[in-house]
Order: C-alpha cells, then sequence, then structure tokens
C-alpha cells in the first residue's frame, strides 16, 4: 500500500482527523479508500442523516461546498462534507473562488471534516492555491504505479485478507489487469470470494477468474518463443486458429511488441542481472527470469527484426497491405518467423 495512504488510514482508525483533506492524483483507488473509510466511519449511523454530506464537483460551486462546510454539526461532535470529482468543480480556477477557498483554509470550522476528492490530476501547485493546500497536513498526492510495483500491492492485498498467493499467479494478475488498482482490488476479491481463509490462491485459479486458458494463455506463448518450442508453438497456434474470437490476433501482437521491446531495452542495460532488470525495465520481479533467459535466446539482431515484424503484422491485421490473408493466418506466419 502507498506509505502515505497507510499513515493517513491509520490516523483515521485512531480516530485523529484533519479539518480538511486534499485528495489528488492519477491513481484514484487509495482517494476511493479514504474517502469511503471516512464515510463510513467518522461519525456513526444516527449521525449521519443530519451531519454527513456527499456533494459531486459538477453541482457544487466552492460557495455552496463552503456553506456546508461552515455550519455546526447538530447533536454530534463533528460533521463530514465529502466532495467527490473536486476536479470538476464549475469555479475552481477563478480567482475569487479560489481566494473563498484559501480563506476557509486558514482558518477551518474545527469540528468539519471537509474532504475533496480531485481526482485523475492534481491541483496546479503554480498557483497560490494548489501550493497552500498541498502543504495541509490531510494533503495526499497519489501517482500511478509502475507495473514493477504491483506484484507488492497484489501480495499485501491478498496476505490483508489472510490468504497467500502464488509468485506465478502474481504474475498473471499484473500482466492481464495491469496498474489500474481500482481493477485489480475488483478482481482480487472476486477470487478470494471462493477461496478459503489461510489457502493459496494458485495461477489456475487467477486464470480461470480472468477467463484464461492454462494451457494456451498468452504467457505460455511467450514462454515457448523464449525456449523457441516449435512442437508446443504449433500446438498454440492450431488451438488459435479454432478459437479466434477468444483469442483475437491484435491483443496477441501488442503483448509482444511490449514484450520484446523490453527485451531490446534489456540489451541496452548496464545492469543486467535480475534486480537489475526489474529496476529499468519496471517489471515484476517474477517476469525477471523471462527476460534473462530471452537476452540469451535473442541477439540484439533478432530482437530488432521482430519489433520490426510485429509493427507489419499488427498494421496487416488492421487492414494496411494485407491481402487475402486472414487473421488466424497472419498470426501463424509471425509466431514462426520470431523465432528464425
Amino acid at each position: 500500500m502507498d506509505t502515505t495512504a497507510k499513515s493517513m488510514l491509520a490516523n483515521l482508525q485512531a480516530k485523529r482527523y484533519e479539518p480538511i483533506y486534499l485528495l489528488q492524483g492519477e491513481e484514484p483507488y487509495y482517494i476511493d479508500l479514504i474517502s469511503n473509510y471516512i464515510e463510513s466511519n467518522v461519525l456513526n449511523e444516527s449521525e449521519k442523516s443530519f451531519n454527513q454530506v456527499v456533494l459531486y464537483g459538477k453541482d457544487a460551486p466552492v460557495h455552496v461546498i463552503l456553506n456546508h462546510a461552515k455550519r455546526f454539526p447538530m447533536m454530534a461532535e463533528r460533521q463530514v462534507v465529502i466532495v467527490r470529482e473536486a476536479q470538476d468543480i464549475p469555479d475552481l480556477q477563478k480567482e475569487a473562488s479560489a481566494k473563498l477557498l484559501l480563506d476557509y483554509a486558514s482558518k477551518p470550522v474545527p469540528s468539519t471534516v471537509l474532504v475533496l476528492c480531485h481526482k485523475h490530476k492534481t491541483l496546479d501547485k503554480r498557483r497560490e492555491l494548489g501550493k497552500k493546500l498541498d502543504k495541509l497536513p490531510g494533503s495526499a498526492t497519489f501517482k500511478k504505479v509502475y507495473d514493477n510495483q504491483l506484484p507488492d500491492f497484489i501480495l499485501q492485498y491478498v496476505n490483508d485478507r489472510g490468504c497467500s498467493i502464488e509468485g506465478e499467479a502474481v504474475q498473471v494478475l499484473a500482466e492481464c489487469v495491469g496498474p489500474d488498482l481500482s481493477r485489480m482490488a475488483n478482481e482480487i476479491d472476486k477470487i478470494l470470494i471462493s477461496t478459503e481463509v489461510t489457502h493459496t490462491i494458485t495461477s489456475a485459479k487467477v486464470m480461470a477468474q480472468v477467463g484464461m486458458s492454462r494451457e494456451y494463455n498468452i504467457f505460455e506463448l511467450q514462454k515457448a518463443l523464449i525456449q523457441k518450442d516449435t512442437y508446443k508453438l504449433a500446438k498454440m497456434v492450431y488451438y488459435y486458429e479454432g478459437n479466434v474470437k477468444k483469442n483475437p490476433a491484435i491483443p496477441i501482437v501488442a503483448f509482444l511488441f511490449s514484450f520484446f521491446s523490453k527485451v531490446l531495452a534489456a540489451h541496452g542495460a548496464a545492469d543486467k542481472s535480475g534486480q537489475g532488470l526489474v529496476n529499468i525495465l519496471k517489471i515484476s520481479p517474477f517476469a525477471a527470469k523471462d527476460y534473462s533467459y530471452a537476452l540469451q535466446k535473442f541477439s540484439l539482431q533478432q530482437v530488432v527484426k521482430n519489433i520490426s515484424l510485429l509493427k507489419n503484422a499488427d498494421l496487416r491485421l488492421k487492414g494496411v497491405n494485407t491481402g487475402s490473408e486472414d487473421e488466424s493466418q497472419i498470426l501463424k506466419e509471425l509466431i514462426f518467423q520470431l523465432i528464425v
């Protein structure tokens, strides 16, 4: 978990509340995590009806938000005002409204917990509003995670829920779901529903959840290419030819293009150790061994050639410079060209 989010949640759980929270940045998962915790836990159920309000930015100009924030709680110690989608506040960029918000921030109502959920971007720190609000104790900026940070998130998320997970299962989740933490948490939750506490999540269970064949998935294709296993590749091509709708060629080509692009970068790396490749390529530690092996099996010239082949195949699949060949024929030809 992000260290700032972890610290903020710890303070909230200890009932140490800030008068203003500015939750902003490109990663909405932590913004939702913290704001949802505040919405669910700061007030008890009997206090919420009179003392908790949730607004949406596009419907709430600054003066409306502050009118709510300046009220005093009714039969409760505090009130909560949450502004979701705060990036859509219509007059947030106007000087007069910015001044109103700054004036409030300099002397907030101590019995109010005001939460501004500013998603997908940050306030402009070149302006006084962005600069001063960013210095508030309740301000936090959450950046998009890199691919190599995903395994730690997955492991901790699963462990926090009393389960464990195989390394291969972590890699499958990281590659299939990608760095969308909200979607990642949702996919893991679905898997955990059918997993008993203390049990281990296997790669087979993950593949079943994401609708992936255990024998003919993209990771097995990548391994067969690295090993230049023509028998296994032939089996997989035959399977893809009969299951084109479940295995469209364009995503396969895009995945392989990303893989060989990283292998190209690995060839130019000064540190080609496993940890060196993790740091340079921003990949999962579980994937490092595949790239180390690919460096041994594919020369720099072969990698450059393969990237060119993948670019050409992508164009043909999209209707550029193609003849009567169908999708499966283009993919079949490409796969065997990649190991030459």
